[in-house]
């Protein structure tokens, strides 16, 4: 039907999607934004295509230029990937009228499937059951309140167009809704281009559960298992599994039924998840995720099934291949996403260029990943560098194995999550199965801050700031030796040193009129203070949004707004001042 595929997406799902097109004999067509030029998918590709500047909206997400790029380059499919236009029915739309193949559902599925309160009323007409909450988005304060109200605290407040825990905020008292809610909705315009957003109770400690779909243009349709990803932060999945720990054959049989059952009932095409949550013996519908999803891998090793080329056999128009029987779960498997960011300080994003970068390797272990030694991560897109997964003919061994290659995996030159990944691989909580959501606030809250990262660009020998670090091995009398070595600074860069420390020394001393810094690069999503405003220590002031997430800049202490010197859309970097301050003593003192 289609020899060349064009893969409308970024980084390693794009080099994934790709790999599995060459082994079917399929050519494969790249799109890059100007940010992404020297990419590893672009060079893998056998096309590639610039579609735009490094913004996501002007290129990635550009679906007329996508479309364009698909008739030049003679593709007869687009596969979406995840993220961007994966879910967007609009694009599966447009690539249909264009006379192309869209590898994934129909857009009338994606449709009824997408959006969360539409897909809570199909599951609910399907008997599956659903968390109490609302069937139609929540559009005003007083409507929430009233939720609130209905279903007791906590609520949860989610994007209805939402996705990988954006527009997710979680309310416990009412003071707190009209920042959740403006919050929320404001994220869930950044992330979607969908500002909507609807209520649930939340249950205060579940596990997160989904089950993978496969469906054919026939009618059949299967489940592959499922997945347990309850270690989260910000709502967003960091490591996954499986299977869970704590699904017996039995949960397992019921809720894969209903899983077909609610994809049967919407006509249901391509690989998909449904996503649950479970407490107590029960689970309860989420979502529908529409497209392949990040922790596809885990369910790939334990079932042996490519996920990504099932897609495109289906899109092809084959028959499902397996039946339920045929589906059988070897070993166990674990996901660990290893993203730019820093758990030491809250997960925020770490931008930078990769200086030093090796991947482990071995029996039972895969990377998929889009970077290399020399890559500079990008602020524009998502923090993702690599997925580590791990097999293992048991639990226990599938652990083992990952904690060898978390601590084979070299990276430096940002600030990373592996410190947590090996953590969480090391607490007995995680070890004996019995971690829910709340695993790191419960359990490993008071240990990040001091999980260590090892060098990450510079590193300071005695009194001595060392620049770049360079490593050589050496050998003496007849054993080798890594060496790092960093090289000292020049007396130019010293004498700018000392500048920068008195200026610093300066501004210590002279505290009245000081400033509100951002502390990441990134894009003022929200400005919440205006020029001579009061404000509490703590008090949200400005939100900035860094690969995909927004990370809130507070005020340091009780005081008063002097001078607001950024605006919504506008860029900063680590240390832009963002607004001058004064301390509300000061003030009157002066």
């Amino acid at each position: 039907m289609f020899d060349t595929v064009l893969v409308a997406n970024r980084g390693e799902i794009a080099l994934r999607v790709m790999r599995a097109c060459k082994e079917l004999g399929l050519r494969t067509v790249a799109i890059y934004s100007e940010a992404d030029r020297h990419a590893p998918h672009v060079a893998y590709a056998d096309a590639a295509y610039l579609v735009g500047p490094a913004s996501a909206a002007q290129s990635y997400l550009n679906i007329e230029r996508i479309i364009e790029v698909a008739r030049e380059s003679g593709a007869g499919a687009v596969h979406p990937g995840y993220g961007f236009l994966a879910e967007n029915p609009s694009f599966a739309r447009a690539v249909t009228l264009a006379g192309l193949v869209f590898i994934g559902p129909p857009a009338e599925v994606m449709e009824r499937m997408g959006g969360k309160v539409a897909a809570r009323r199909e599951a609910r007409a399907a008997g599956v059951p659903v968390v109490p909450g609302t069937m139609y988005p929540v559009g005003t304060l007083e409507e929430l309140r009233a939720c609130a109200h209905e279903y007791g605290y906590p609520i949860a407040i989610k994007a209805v167009a939402g996705g990988g825990g954006r527009g997710f905020r979680v309310v416990f008292e009412e003071s707190e809704l009209r920042h959740a809610f403006e919050s929320a909705r404001r994220e869930a315009e950044i992330g979607f281009g969908n500002a909507d957003v609807y209520v649930e109770k939340y249950l205060t400690d579940p596990r997160h559960i989904e089950i993978q779909v496969l469906a054919d243009t026939y009618g059949n349709v299967l489940h592959l298992g499922e997945r347990e990803c309850s270690i989260q932060r910000r709502h967003q999945k960091l490591i996954e599994e499986s299977p869970s720990p704590v699904i017996t054959p039995d949960v397992r049989k019921r809720m894969g039924e209903a899983a077909v059952r609610l994809a049967k009932q919407v006509g249901y095409v391509s690989a998909g998840t449904l996503e649950f949550i479970y407490q107590d013996g029960e689970f309860y519908f989420l979502e529908m995720n529409t497209r392949i999803q990040v922790e596809h891998t885990v369910t790939e090793m334990v079932t042996g099934v490519d996920l990504v080329k099932a897609q495109i056999r289906i899109a092809q128009g084959e028959r499902l291949w397996l039946t339920q029987d045929d589906i059988v779960i070897r070993g166990h498997a674990i996901e660990c996403r290893i993203n730019a960011e820093d758990p030491a300080n809250n997960f925020r994003p770490s931008l930078g260029t990769l200086v030093e970068y090796s991947e482990p390797c071995g029996f039972g272990v895969r990377v998929d990943s889009g970077v290399h030694k020399g890559y500079t991560i990008p602020q524009h897109y998502d923090s993702l560098i690599a997925k580590l997964i791990c097999w293992g003919d048991n639990r226990a061994e599938a652990i083992a194995r990952m904690r060898r290659a978390l601590a084979d995996y070299r990276i430096v030159g940002v600030a990373h999550t592996i410190p947590f990944h090996l953590a969480t691989m090391a607490h007995p909580v995680f070890q004996e199965g019995k971690a829910t959501i709340n695993f790191i606030p419960h359990h490993l809250a008071d240990q990040l801050s001091t999980l260590s990262q090892g060098p990450i660009s510079t590193v300071s020998v005695g009194s001595v700031v060392s620049g770049p670090v360079r490593t050589f091995e050496v050998e003496v009398n007849g054993r080798l030796f890594t060496v790092r070595v960093a090289e000292a600074e020049t007396r130019s860069e010293r004498t700018e040193r000392r500048i920068r420390q008195d200026r610093a020394a300066h501004r210590a001393l002279h505290p009245i009129a000081d400033g509100v810094a951002s502390s990441l690069q990134g894009i003022v999503s929200a400005v919440l203070a205006s020029p001579g405003q009061e404000v509490e220590a703590g008090q949200v002031i400005f939100v900035i949004e860094a690969m995909k997430m927004e990370n809130e800049v507070k005020a340091p202490r009780k005081g008063v707004i002097g001078e607001v010197r950024v605006q919504v859309g506008q860029t900063v970097e680590p240390g832009t001042i963002l607004a001058t301050y004064r301390a509300a003593g000061e003030l009157a003192a002066s």
